[in-house]
């Protein structure tokens, strides 16, 4: 599904125009070693294709599932304002496989080297990718247990009206109660899916429901390829003999030896990689649990000042469109108004415009530049107006405050003004 990604990208020319035109970046915080690499970002994108078929492969394993993990990591961290949760996503599952032993059979490794062939492995190595697709479903649901979802049936009843032209079922999306059940459905759907899927009663009904719920929102919402990776990470749930069945199936068309196909020799890790492996992934599913809630450290509503947002599967819960008009001013009395075209993309632009982190950064990009066109000391201040779920637009930063002259951290930015409004929840 990866190296699919890759190639789909590349040939829409979206590296190019994400990685290699925009002047300027927005990187994470702590993460700002991570530079773009210009035309050498194709070379980046071939290492993360390249990695992602050997792994598909099982063909020199495990330095490919480290490639691919800091490959497609190192991408994903170049530019915030290109977040996306299933890039996310994908980053913890490479991660995961540097430490999962899953070249072990039905792998080109283990058809060159018979030591590694094995038929058997821990019962714990496919508990952790299920309990991470978990993770990611219950938290999602968690995120819709709010007052903007399930009893204004925000912000999907701003955008299914705008989808009722579609063929066949755009004339339900005239009918003002449709969003409430897309919203009430969306969130039992996340919150039960996990428990349903490992039931082996439920599963298939679950899996049914799973590819309905995906292909729906690959329709309705330009969202990538996040409904078909989760639709093919769900097959996880099923159990060995299922996918035994397909093996043997693939290994019949490929005329696979038996002695290949059947092997009951079991996987055994070293003492120390074992040890290696409980600490890392004891301390990687901790993480997992907290990070989430890190927005409970912040004070205001989390989707204005979008504090602890990002990393906690907060799919599709908000619309907001901002508006930013910065002013550049110094001591000597210059003063001019920034025409944002002239420094970023309409992407980043967009991204920016609504998230506080992105604008102080911004404003420090633009600091660094005027101090090398002539200003002495600039000071940067901005007007942004900000509308969330529809509501009318409110100043989302103090208009008053020289961003220039403050600094990104951990701690609460004092500089956002509050949200005049309430959206209860998690």
């Amino acid at each position: 599904m990866l190296f699919l990604s890759i190639i789909r990208f590349w040939s829409k020319g979206w590296i190019g125009q994400l990685y290699i035109k925009p002047q300027y970046f927005f990187p994470f915080y702590g993460f700002e070693f991570i530079r773009p690499l210009g035309e050498y970002t194709y070379f980046l994108f071939a290492i993360c294709g390249i990695a992602a078929l050997l792994v598909a492969l099982g063909l020199f394993y495990r330095i490919a599932s480290i490639g691919l993990f800091l490959s497609f990591t190192y991408i994903e961290l170049i530019d915030k304002s290109t977040y996306l949760n299933h890039y996310y996503f994908v980053s913890i599952i490479s991660f995961m496989l540097i430490f999962l032993p899953a070249h072990v059979y039905f792998s080109v490794d283990a058809c060159r080297n018979k030591t590694v062939h094995a038929g058997q492995i821990p019962v714990w190595c496919i508990f952790s990718i299920k309990a991470m697709v978990c993770i990611l479903y219950f938290y999602a649901g968690l995120a819709k247990l709010n007052s903007d979802w399930l009893l204004n049936a925000l912000p999907l009843r701003i955008w299914l009206p705008a989808k009722n032209d579609m063929p066949v079922i755009g004339f339900l999306f005239n009918y003002e109660w449709i969003p409430y059940v897309f919203s009430w459905f969306g969130c039992l759907y996340d919150l039960s899916i996990p428990f349903l899927l490992w039931n082996k009663k439920t599963r298939p009904l679950a899996f049914i429901a799973v590819v309905i719920f995906h292909i729906l929102t690959a329709i309705l919402f330009p969202i990538g390829m996040f409904p078909y990776i989760m639709i093919v990470t769900a097959t996880i749930f099923f159990s060995g003999h299922f996918h035994q069945n397909i093996i043997f199936k693939l290994g019949s068309v490929l005329r696979l030896p038996v002695s290949f196909l059947i092997n009951n020799k079991k996987y055994s890790p070293t003492r120390l990689s074992t040890n290696i492996v409980t600490v890392t992934f004891t301390i990687f599913f901790l993480l997992q649990l907290i990070i989430p809630f890190r927005y409970l450290a912040y004070p205001g509503e989390l989707f204005w000042t979008e504090e602890g947002y990002r990393f906690s599967w907060r799919v599709m819960l908000m619309e907001k469109a901002g508006y930013t008009q910065f002013q550049i001013k110094d001591k000597s009395g210059k003063s001019l108004i920034v025409n944002n075209n002239l420094f970023l993309t309409t992407l980043q632009e967009k991204a920016m415009s609504t998230q506080p982190d992105m604008i102080l950064q911004y404003s420090h990009i633009l600091r660094d530049y005027y101090t090398q066109h002539g200003f002495e000391n600039p000071e940067v201040y901005v007007d942004s107006y900000v509308a969330l779920n529809g509501r009318m637009g409110q100043p989302l930063i103090s208009p008053d405050v020289n961003l220039a002259a403050e600094t990104e951290s951990f701690q609460h930015k004092s500089w956002i003004t509050p949200f005049d409004n309430e959206i209860k929840g998690f």
